[in-house]
């Protein structure tokens, strides 16, 4: 029987460093454990939530319930072609080191997301992406065990119901599909994305131009923008970036010079929320522990001891100020857990 801590301090467990505890705390590394656990959770009538390596987490009270960590590990290639494979990793692998493998063997699709924190088992749920991709444009299937009927099955690519930093793994089917494993779908030979930011002006400062050196270009840049939660705590982008209509865009245009946009589908247009957060003047505020991080207004940082409704409540006055300034209302990337 896979073990069940009592208590268990969360403080290594997400990236906010948060010292916060479960009631209960379990990290299965095998299907069958997995179902074990789900089985003494229903036993005991305890409510249940899934987690990574929570950097994309925030803690705002002791979890009353059970934390399931799935620890499945492993990465093989499942097929190959002359032009494509498909390489399958465990949920619980990290999910830079998963780029790095692939960058090592020279497959395309994984280098844009470099230095992404988290886990691969994390990487469906969240869609993870930056700097031009998207995790879902290289995932070929997700395998899930479904907590509905307790047997494992297959989730295609459309299945999974990919948006914008969105899944169906977020929503209906919260806490049902546990992913296992991703299988993702890459090319032995790609064309490199540049077009985002200045990417492509680090990029050519490199010695040679290949995968290695894009993955270097990328992890360079985030360095430079991002605190390191080791270091500092953080979960990365706090809130998403809004998508407004092309009219209202056209309107705030008016009222406010410089508002940068993007196009985003036929009538949408998504704009920086750094750039509004920024603009609502919180870029670099710091109450307390709690802060914006002078780099880049869209990360907020516990500088040491904040708790998590401290952050909360921060995050809250960051909302209310873009709202009241631009009439947006930001929605939070991290995921609340109460």
């Amino acid at each position: 029987m896979v073990h069940v801590y009592e208590n268990f301090s969360l403080r290594n467990n997400h990236t906010f460093g948060v010292d916060i505890a479960s009631r209960y705390y379990s990290n299965p590394s095998s299907v069958e454990e997995l179902e074990q656990i789900l089985n003494h959770a229903k036993s005991h009538q305890w409510s249940y939530s899934i987690i990574g390596e929570g950097s994309n987490l925030l803690i705002t009270d002791p979890y009353p319930g059970l934390l399931i960590h799935p620890q499945l590990k492993g990465i093989k290639l499942v097929d190959e072609s002359e032009t494509e494979v498909l390489v399958q990793a465990g949920a619980g692998e990290n999910w830079d080191n998963f780029v790095a493998y692939c960058v090592r063997k020279n497959w395309y699709g994984t280098e844009n997301l470099s230095l992404i924190p988290g886990s691969v088992g994390a990487a469906p749920v969240q869609n993870i992406g930056a700097y031009g991709a998207e995790v879902k444009e290289i995932i070929e299937f997700v395998e899930v065990f479904d907590t509905n009927d307790s047997d494992s099955r297959v989730l295609s690519n459309a299945s999974c119901e990919f948006a914008y930093r969105d899944s169906i793994f977020k929503h209906g089917s919260k806490n049902r599909f546990i992913v296992c494993s991703v299988v993702f779908r890459l090319k032995k030979q790609g064309v490199l994305q540049l077009d985002y930011g200045n990417v492509k002006e680090e990029f050519l400062k490199q010695n040679s131009h290949d995968l290695v050196d894009l993955r270097n270009t990328i992890i360079s840049i985030r360095n430079r923008k991002l605190p390191d939660p080791e270091v500092t705590g953080n979960a990365g982008s706090f809130f998403k970036n809004p998508l407004i209509s092309r009219n209202a865009y056209e309107i705030l245009s008016q009222d406010h010079t410089g508002v940068p946009g993007y196009p985003n589908g036929k009538n949408l247009v998504k704009i920086p929320a750094a750039w509004l957060i920024e603009k609502a003047g919180w870029k670099g505020v710091r109450e307390g522990d709690v802060g914006t991080w002078p780099h880049q207004p869209l990360v907020i940082v516990n500088y040491g001891k904040a708790s998590g409704t401290e952050i909360f409540l921060f995050s809250e006055k960051i909302k209310n100020a873009v709202s009241e300034k631009f009439g947006i209302e930001l929605e939070r990337e991290v995921t609340l857990v109460q």
